[in-house]
């Protein structure tokens, strides 16, 4: 957290009404597999999608994703007649011009982002609000060479994004507050749950928690302790079903039972001082961690291809939505407004 600044002119940790902002036009610019998730949900949203790759592979992406996505909706329920256009833009130039919103989502490295927003800008429109993908770079890095640094967000989605809801939203050193709500209200209009990352910090909210769990997990299977598949079944079939419906704060608020948050502190905050956690250090990557890594992988889901184990995810994923809109909890609220919007 070192040098870490509330950045983009809001700390006030109060709750903010977001207003949606509806959007007919976008463009993508990067279509890997985030990419051509944001596209999918574009356009299941009603919006015309501009898309920018160079990859000769680009398309065939967009149409799989696109077709994971459409089925996923149709087991939502959510309506699929409603869908916007796309299409593979010649160039970034062609992409961007005369849209209101860029998703760039190219490969994480600061000098490809720079060479790529640099092109954006030169032909996007002065208003337009740009959306960068990165899941760790900080918004101030990118905004470095860029010309308009004022109108760049972070907008850090979670994989499958025309599933899952939540979006991280970070401004940068330049970004106005005014660009940041802009930019919740275009996430908000396409039925995503846009959340403000107040204070700028390398890898933001999601991953910093995400790089605890992977940590320890490392750990678990450099030492023997646990293979990936017991590691997952714990994940699986334990803490992770409730967090998918309560998070950390509010699972731990019900283990703390009638005492509440304080007799749950009371009771298990000690046991922060056991020397039980490696999350200062990491195994050193050694080709054997490696290989018993890669082998346990490979013995615990290696005989499903890519596509097939995208569609079992979303599968499940939309049986835990279903449940949750039908009780108003957690993720189903933003599925219900969208079914309702």
């Amino acid at each position: 957290m070192s040098g870490a600044v509330a950045s983009n002119g809001d700390s006030s940790g109060e709750s903010i009404e977001i207003v949606s902002v509806p959007i007919e036009r976008a463009a993508v610019v990067g279509c890997g597999v985030i990419g051509a998730a944001w596209a999918s949900r574009l356009v299941l949203n009603g919006v015309d999608v501009a898309i920018s790759d160079p990859s000769p592979n680009a398309e065939q992406i967009v149409t799989e994703v696109l077709a994971n996505a459409v089925a996923a909706y149709d087991d939502l329920g959510l309506p699929t007649d409603r869908q916007g256009t796309y299409r593979m833009a010649a160039s970034i130039a062609d992409a961007v011009a005369d849209v209101p919103f860029v998703q760039e989502s190219v490969p994480e490295r600061p000098d490809i982002k720079a060479a790529v927003l640099a092109e954006i800008e030169a032909a996007a429109s002065a208003d337009a609000i740009i959306g960068s993908s990165t899941s760790g770079i900080k918004p101030s890095v990118m905004q470095a060479t860029m010309t308009h640094p004022e109108r760049l967000v972070v907008g850090h989605p979670y994989n499958p994004v025309y599933l899952l809801p939540v979006v991280e939203v970070v401004g940068g050193e330049h970004t106005t507050i005014e660009n940041v709500r802009r930019a919740q209200g275009i996430y908000a209009g396409i039925g995503m749950k846009p959340v403000h990352v107040r204070v700028e910090i390398d890898a933001f909210v999601g991953d910093r928690l995400l790089e605890a769990v992977w940590r320890e997990a490392l750990w678990l299977v450099n030492d023997g302790v646990a293979t990936t598949q017991e590691i997952d079944d714990i994940i699986t079939h334990g803490f992770g079903l409730r967090w998918a419906q309560m998070g950390l704060f509010e699972t731990y608020r019900v283990a703390g039972g009638a005492g509440g948050f304080r007799h749950f502190i009371e009771q298990f905050g000690p046991t922060l001082e056991w020397p039980w956690t490696k999350l200062m250090d990491t195994p050193e990557f050694t080709p054997e961690l490696v290989d018993t890594i890669v082998e346990q992988s490979d013995a615990q889901s290696g005989m499903h291809e890519i596509r097939e184990l995208e569609r079992t995810r979303d599968r499940n994923v939309v049986g835990f939505l279903k449940v949750l809109e039908e009780n108003r909890w957690g993720a189903g609220t933003t599925i219900a407004e969208q079914r309702e919007g």
